[in-house]
């Protein structure tokens, strides 16, 4: 950003010296193509983000599922100040405007309308549980639905176990948040609590830029599928290639069948990855200019391979999507899915096999 330079990705495997980096991005500068992400004059209508339309879309098609939902809540133990925590909650819904947006739907799509802060304020009276029943309680707390076409899909609430204990909770829906907002929430709040309960305002910088700002500069930066000469337009070539006859699943074996309807319910295993082993995949990676991930992606993808039987194998990992400095701060939805699709050849040793991984990788 500072030498106005766009730098892929790739250059970062092909020049892996410093001397050779800096002469790449030397040759680079003032050749950032896209506009800076800062606040502008919004129009009468701004419309979501592309993250936003397909949540708001799954959202619509069925309201009365909290699988969307990110929950976040925290222990506070001591002498809790309330009217401290109230207005620091105040505070935070005041500093990012998707805390209070909801997404209505009239005539022309769905659009952002981001309320006043005291039409948005929750009710933090303390919600009385015992020990026993606080699992239980936050759980259905962190189950609230929302239709995000008539709500902030926003909702918070203190529990109080004693006069000493409480658990403060937030349950966001994903149109208007992802897993990385959870940090600048907690901080927030935490920064204004301290504050407020010194009877001070809360001594941080202004945001510079809103979601709102970020859902109109994407639109602007991606532009439309129908111009063939718009990042929109090459992304959706290259994916519609890449993809083309992908399976719409692979048989992997299972210890029971597929449920005829999708009930979001799992489990976890959790392993461990000692150092010695750690130490040896790092060794690989770098033998072959190749990163940890994408040694850990190659030994999946040769896992699934073998286990279904299949060589076409796809595998899906999140990504942050905050490539702004300016977004760092800000709560809102901005993680994809990056599609890593693979063939899974018996016949090719693993080194080769992981070149070819990194190279779609790197594609992707």
């Amino acid at each position: 950003a500072a030498l106005d330079a766009s730098v892929p990705l790739r250059v970062l495997f092909e020049t892996s010296t410093v001397e050779a980096f800096a002469a790449e991005v030397g040759r680079q500068i003032g050749t950032g193509a896209r506009r800076p992400l800062e606040a502008a004059p919004r129009p009468e209508r701004v419309p979501l983000s592309l993250a936003q339309q397909r949540y708001w879309f799954l959202n619509q098609f069925d309201t009365s599922s909290a699988v969307d939902n990110i929950p976040f809540a925290v222990r506070l133990q001591g002498d809790l100040d309330l009217a401290a925590m109230q207005a620091a909650v105040r505070d935070v819904i005041g500093r990012h405007e998707m805390l209070r947006t909801y997404y209505p739907d009239p005539d022309g799509g769905p659009h952002q309308i981001v309320l006043p802060v005291e039409e948005a304020l929750p009710d933090l009276t303390p919600y009385d549980v015992t020990e026993d029943d606080l699992t239980e309680e936050i759980v259905a707390f962190m189950s609230t639905t929302f239709d995000v076409t008539r709500q902030v899909p926003v909702a918070s609430r203190i529990f109080r176990i004693t006069d000493t204990d409480y658990v403060l909770a937030f349950v966001v829906h994903h149109v208007s948040a992802d897993g990385a907002s959870m940090a600048p929430l907690a901080r927030d709040v935490t920064i204004a609590y301290e504050a407020r309960s010194r009877g001070e305002n809360p001594g941080w910088e202004p945001l510079p830029v809103q979601y709102a700002d970020y859902a109109l500069w994407q639109r602007d930066v991606i532009g439309s599928e129908d111009d063939p000469d718009s990042v929109a337009a090459q992304q959706i070539e290259y994916w519609k290639r890449t993809l083309a006859g992908l399976p719409d699943q692979i048989d992997l074996p299972a210890d029971r069948p597929r449920p005829p309807r999708q009930s979001f319910r799992g489990d976890s295993l959790h392993f461990t990855v000692d150092a010695e082993l750690h130490r040896g995949l790092q060794e690989l990676a770098r033998r072959h200019n190749a990163t940890l991930f994408m040694v850990i992606h190659a030994a999946l993808a040769t896992l699934m391979g073998r286990l279904s039987g299949t060589d076409d194998v796809a595998i899906g990992t999140p990504i942050a999507g905050r490539g702004e400095r300016v977004l760092d701060d800000l709560i809102g939805m901005f993680v994809n899915t990056l599609v890593f699709r693979t063939r899974v050849q018996s016949d090719v040793a693993f080194d080769e096999f992981l070149a070819q991984v990194r190279e779609t990788d790197l594609g992707a």
